[in-house]
């Protein structure tokens, strides 16, 4: 897959296919589109191509700087690319782009920059300046310009009834298993081990501190989860404690997992950690004994939920 960074940087020979959208998460809903596009592109001898944007335009125009989203740029693409995309372009999104009318986005940006033959939308797209401009109108300016418009029908969205922010919001309850069932994969996040205050290794259950360095990545709510990663090509189990280890009162907000049977130095190293199972919200305890105590108990669940 190729990846362009904006627009002006796009260039190809062919015509092509294209869908756009902020597509966070990439999740079953919009894997019905981004199918559609990869097998229309090969039967018409077409290029496939997404349009989306960074920052998410309601960072932009409602300054919704709590927005917190599925993937990171680098996780979309890696979706994406699994799908079969043959190119992205992440368009920086900006006021002064919001401000095009929905004839210059068309005539300008999707005909003569990325000349498009067909593109699949949502029967609910709204597109250019204040979002004012319906598929109705696409459809005219298909007319006008040559080129075909798909629309995904009320009918098919709703069998889906599939929505990013229905997600993020199981997400934020720690609804884990209902995440991952509208997503169709694991819910993951990635990040670098560093170093931390070391107490995990002091009571038998080293941890690895993950730091995120994208800060509008959603981490799910805080608690206890049965978690997966991939080292060195063989998948290792774990739990992850996200907060801020009550228990221990100078410790600050964390993502610390302890992996099962594991002994391996990884700090440094970029994991990519993958949800399973919320098990447990977090908790303070009175002694060090006590929560050694409930993380046994936590490993033995972890280890019976997964058949260990």
């Amino acid at each position: 897959m190729k990846i362009y960074n904006n627009l002006q940087d796009f260039k190809s020979e062919k015509n092509s296919i294209i869908t756009l959208g902020t597509f966070d998460g990439v999740h079953l809903g919009h894997k019905a589109i981004l199918d559609k596009l990869v097998t229309q592109a090969s039967e018409k001898n077409l290029e496939s191509l997404v349009l989306t944007f960074f920052p998410h335009p309601r960072m932009v125009l409602q300054k919704d700087h709590n927005l917190k989203l599925l993937n990171t740029i680098e996780e979309k693409s890696e979706l994406l690319n699994k799908i079969g995309i043959q190119n992205l372009i992440i368009h920086p999104f900006d006021n002064e782009f919001s401000r095009l009318s929905a004839e210059e986005f068309v005539k300008n940006i999707l005909v003569d920059k990325l000349h498009i033959k067909k593109i699949i939308i949502g029967y609910d797209h709204r597109f250019g300046r204040n979002r004012t401009a319906t598929i109705d109108d696409l459809i005219d300016f298909g007319k006008i310009y040559d080129f075909e418009v798909e629309q995904i029908s009320a009918e098919e969205l709703n069998e889906v009834t599939i929505s990013s922010t229905k997600i993020r919001n199981a997400l934020d309850n720690g609804d884990i298993e209902l995440a991952n069932q509208y997503l169709g994969y694991d819910y993951f996040l990635s990040g670098k081990v560093i170093g931390g205050k070391k107490i995990g290794r002091t009571i038998g259950f080293p941890t690895a501190n993950i730091e995120i360095p994208e800060d509008y990545k959603l981490v799910p709510k805080n608690g206890v989860y049965i978690v997966s990663s991939l080292y060195k090509g063989q998948t290792i189990y774990g739990m992850i404690n996200i907060g801020n280890n009550p228990t221990f009162t100078d410790k600050d907000y964390s993502l610390e997992v302890y992996f099962l049977d594991f002994d391996e130095d990884l700090y440094d190293q970029t994991l990519t950690i993958s949800f399973i199972k919320y098990i447990r919200k977090e908790l303070k305890f009175d002694s060090v004994e006590e929560l050694k105590v409930q993380i046994e108990k936590d490993k033995e669940f972890t280890l019976s939920y997964l058949n260990l």
